[in-house]
Order: C-alpha cells, then structure tokens, then sequence
C-alpha cells in the first residue's frame, strides 16, 4: 500500500482516514467516504484497485472531471481510461477491447451508461473487483446537485452482489448520507467522515454595491493566477465577462447557453492557463480537478449552503492560501424567491429552508468557518479561526475614495511558506512547455505545491527529486531531466549553496536518461517491433507513456528504428499539415484542427516523425 502510494502518485504518507478506508475496501466491505474537496476522496478507490485482481469501475457525473482524473493516472503509469458519450464508435471499440484483455485497471463511465441496454451484460463478461461511485450526493433528491440517472445505479447491488461498492461525496447532510446508503442498497457499510474543515481557504461576505469595481480589485489581488466566479444567470455572465476583458482580464464564460464545443474550449483555455478567470452560472457546475485556483468568487447569492461549499471548495485544492467572497444582496435573494414560488409542495419547501440558510450565512456576524461546519453537523471549538471575515474583521472599507482603487484592509491568509518565487517561476514555465509537449494541463505534470517544495529544497540529484512531494517514480523518470537541469542552472547562475550536491555537467552527458531503468525496458520491446498498446499492455503502464519512452530513446539513439510505429501515410499528412498551420510542437492545437477522430497518442506518435 505504502510501495504503490510512492510510486505511482508521489507521497510517503496518507491523509486522515485514507489508510483505514482501503483496508476496508480491499476486505470487502461497502463504505461510504466523506471528505472535503481536495482530501483525497480519489486515493481510497485507485489504490485498491492496483491492489486487486480485476477492473475497477469509477462512476463520475461529468464528462470533463472524468478526463483529468485518467490523464493524471496515465500520467503517473496507471492503465486507465474513459467510456462516455464523447467517445466515437471506433474508440468505444478499442475501450471495451482494453477492457476484455484486462488492460486497464481503471475505467471512468458515466451514470447514464448504465442506462444503455446491453451495458451491464457487458460488464457481466468482467472480472469486477469494486463498484466507486464518485459525487455520490447526486443520488439523492436532497442533495443540492440531484441526476436522475444516478438512480440507475441502485441495479449494481443486485446484478454485482459480491462486489464491494465504495461511495464518495465531499457534500453530503446525514439526511443525504442515509438516502446514499439506501439507494444504492449498501450492505452494512463503513462509514468515514473527515473534517470539512478547509483551514487553507479564507472566507468572506462582502456588500454587493459597485461589484465590477470589487471585482477587479480582488483580481488585481490575484493577477496571473486562477481564479472563477459564479453569476446568477448566462446574461449576468456574459456581461461580466466583457467588463473584465475590457479591463484587460483574460476572461472566458461557461454557462449551458453555450455550445458544447465553445463550453469544452473555454474549459480546456482556463484548465491550460490560457485564460486566467472563468465565469460561470451558479446552475451549471463545471466538471474541473484544477488544484491550483487561488480565488473564488460569488457574484451572486447561492441557492444552497451545500452548493456554496462545493463551489468554494474548487478553490485551494492543492493545499496552498486560497480565498472565497460572497458578494451579498437581498436583490439576489428575490430573484431566487421568483423561482422558488414556481415550484410545488416539499420541493418548494425544501429551496426555501436551504435558502435562508443561505441569508443567515450572509449575515452571520461571528465565525463563518464555524457556521458552514455546524451545517454540516461538525463542531468547530477554536474561538477564532484567523482565516475569516468574522473573526479578523472586513476586508473593504465600507465607503468607497470616486475612482480610486478600494483601499484593503487586512488580508486572511492560511499561514504559508517562504520558497524561491523567482525559481518557482521558472519552474513553471517549464512544466507548461512540458504540458504542452503532451497535450494535458500543466497541473497534471506537477502541482503549485509540488513546484514551491522544488523551489524550497532545490532538489539537483534525482535521489532528491524523489523525495520531492507529489513525485514519484514515473514522473522522475518521464520528467525528472528537464525540471532538474533547470534546478541546476538556476543554483548555479544565482551562486546558491545547497544540502543538495548537483550531478556533474560531465556525468549526466556520459549516462542517457534511460540506461538501466524504465526506458531500457520499452527499448528491448521496440527493437522486437512490438506496438505501442502492446508494449503498454505486457508493462502495466499507459501507451502515453511508452510513447514517451519511444520518442526520447529515437532521441538518445539515432540508430534504434522505430519507423514501425509512424501512423498511416494518409493520416501522418494530415497530422503534418496540422502541426505546419499552429507553427509549434503544442498537441492541443493540433487536435482542434484535427478534430476527436484523432487522439493525442496519434499526434503525439506522429510528431516524433516530424522532427526526424
């Protein structure tokens, strides 16, 4: 377990109750798995299925949050895919054909799938070993983000009875955590409840007067980092969103009047770093596992205690000082009145008790930390938690000095560590470079957190890199070259003196990155002439990753043939011409163009081609 948490994901130690939850899993038991936005829900259910002999079947309400969790487990060396409705049939082919070979240990599906007739026949043909239903409140009628296609899922107990089924929700009231275990017909479950408390975010409610002019004075906070707001309907949103363009915000919309296409690429802008604020309505949730989003804002009144603090919980998820503003009016609170008195009997009634939470929060005058743990049924003792409006005092002044910026008060702030923001930078550029190499969002190489440690110890030996949080063996070997020359330079240039000794210039030149590891393995498959699923089959690891080793062996070896693996003449041409029109070695643009009929495997494959 201790083996399998290091090397694959990074970590010597394990969150409050991760340990004790996979030690119940993997006896056999169902559990049901509380834990706030950012502690580690996932871990209980991958470990045990790298640990157990079949597949794992992850049910996930949103199609984008589903992708970022398989390229972080590609990333880190795990065979995982996806099965969603974004999937063309030729894929949906080549999925369920990983599936039967046992390829895969982890696969993503959505609820509606089990909907879809000769699914669950399908799944009957497998060797499950466990059921993890993920944002498992969306089952419930009283929870604040209900799917009807969840109760679809109630069927799993009775066609998989032997199966263990971990359920998993960062939102969830007792009365939702009963309606959870009832609905999906969980025998005897465990049940794990960790602190809600987010000790890294800071909570504020400020007047809603002027709010363009607070919301620009909270980005200019901010500036170059993450950041999302949440507005009442699609024109608030559309509105907002040119304000702050027009005062040179990188800022993109994402509400359902949108397309899907033009939804998915803005996503795609704010999960890359290519736009720094996304705009958002408060009934469409987005779908991101972004970890490094600094500020949240609520430009308009929540309907729900449980849905502000699944929104708020978008922000710090990786650990590191974040903040929360609720921008707060009763001009909001009539717009939702409108809507609720067009409902009827105990859905009328049930709005509108969630709503006043909602104004008492507002206009709570002690501890908001305390108030939002005692909604969900967890005493706070601290007198003063040091990272709320209520307990340091407002952050605005109350009048507002014409067009003169608002004058900050003191600022709430999580205790941080210093660390080298000039390396850190640096640091940052290249893991963005290496994620555009791979098409996937930078956070998916490295968190902010991991980047700031690297920023603290000045890791230059790969034995150091190791002991870097968040690094593990698969990342050091895929990524561990690059960010380490960097550190080298960086000490080197700057006269740092370190524990650290670097790897001499001279040494690292007379050893290819390779020799006598990980590498060295794929090359003894390349020189057979073996395909890339094929070799990522026999390796346990993902064909990104073999693609990765193909691609800097060809480098190191001019002389190892692989021109085996180039794509079809007729599809290389085209992946060609679409490289020539973005002007640079980023796979992302080139999908765009190509469309999904082409994966980033393909194109990623293809470009080792082209530099030839």
């Amino acid at each position: 377990m201790q083996t399998i948490l290091k090397k694959h994901f990074g970590y010597d130690e394990f969150r409050p109750h991760q340990k004790e939850v996979i030690e119940q899993v993997l006896a056999g038991k169902d559990c049901v798995v509380l834990m706030p936005t950012g502690g580690g829900k996932s871990l209980c259910f991958q470990i045990p299925a790298l640990m157990m002999d079949g597949l794992t079947i992850v049910v996930s309400p949103l199609i984008s949050l589903m992708k970022d969790q398989v390229d972080a487990l590609q990333m880190n060396g795990i065979a995982a895919d996806l099965w969603n409705s974004t999937l063309s049939r030729d894929e949906v082919i080549s999925v369920a054909q990983r599936v039967k070979s046992r390829e895969l240990k982890i696969l993503y599906v959505a609820p509606e799938r089990f909907a879809v007739a000769g699914f669950d026949t399908f799944l009957h043909t497998l060797k499950l070993s466990l059921i993890a239903v993920d944002e498992a409140h969306c089952i419930s009628e009283w929870g604040h983000d209900f799917r009807p296609d969840y109760r679809n899922l109630n069927l799993l107990r009775a066609k998989f009875p032997n199966v263990p089924v971990i359920a998993l929700t960062a939102t969830a009231t007792e009365k939702v955590r009963e309606d959870i275990i009832k609905q999906l017909d969980l025998k005897k479950p465990q049940i794990f409840i960790s602190s809600f408390n987010r000790p890294n975010l800071s909570y504020e409610v400020l007047p809603k007067k002027d709010s363009l002019r607070t919301v620009l004075s909270l980005l200019k906070e901010y500036q170059d980092e993450s950041a999302i707001i949440y507005c009442f309907s699609r024109n608030d949103t559309e509105k907002l969103v040119a304000n702050l363009k027009k005062n040179g915000i990188k800022a993109a919309p994402y509400h359902a009047g949108l397309n899907a296409d033009i939804r998915k690429e803005n996503q795609e802008k704010f999960i890359q770093d290519k736009v720094n604020v996304i705009v958002a309505t408060i009934a469409f949730g987005m779908g991101i596992d972004k970890p490094d989003v600094r500020l949240v804002i609520h430009h308009s009144m929540p309907k729900s205690v449980e849905g502000y603090y699944q929104e708020t919980g978008r922000a710090g998820r990786d650990g590191l000082p974040a903040r929360c503003v609720l921008l707060f009016s009763y001009a909001d609170k009539f717009k939702h009145d409108y809507f609720i008195r067009a409902m009827h009997g105990a859905e009328q009634c049930s709005a509108q008790e969630k709503l006043e939470h909602v104004i008492s929060y507002g206009n709570h005058a002690g501890c908001r930390r305390r108030f939002l743990l005692r909604y969900f049924d967890e005493n706070y003792e601290p007198d003063n938690c040091e990272n709320c409006d209520g307990c340091i005092g407002r952050t605005f002044t109350e009048i507002f000095e014409d067009d003169a910026p608002i004058k900050m008060k003191k600022r709430p702030t999580a205790p941080d560590v210093e660390y080298d923001t000039a390396l850190f930078d640096e640091l940052r550029a290249v893991r963005k470079q290496q994620a555009e190499n791979l098409g996937v969002p930078p956070y998916i190489v490295f968190g902010d957190k991991t980047l700031r440690e690297m920023a603290i110890h000045y890791p230059q030996t790969e034995t150091a890199f190791l002991e870097i949080s968040g690094v593990g063996h698969q990342k050091l070997e895929q990524f561990g070259e690059p960010f380490i020359s960097a550190i080298c330079q960086y000490v080197e240039s700057h006269d740092i003196h370190t524990n650290h000794n670097p790897v001499p210039t001279v040494a690292k030149k007379a050893k290819p990155i390779y020799e006598g590891s990980t590498f060295d393995e794929t090359k003894k498959f390349l020189k057979q002439k073996i395909g890339i699923n094929a070799i990522a089959e026999i390796r346990g690891l993902a064909p990104a990753t073999i693609i990765n080793h193909a691609e800097k062996l060809s480098t190191e070896d001019p002389t190892l043939d692989i021109s085996y693996l180039k794509p079809e003449p007729e599809r290389f041409a085209k992946i060609a011409e679409a490289f020539q029109k973005t002007s640079n070695s980023a796979l992302s643009p080139v999908r765009e163009i190509l469309g999904e009929e082409y994966s980033f495997d393909e194109i990623r494959l293809a470009r080792i081609f082209l530099d030839q």
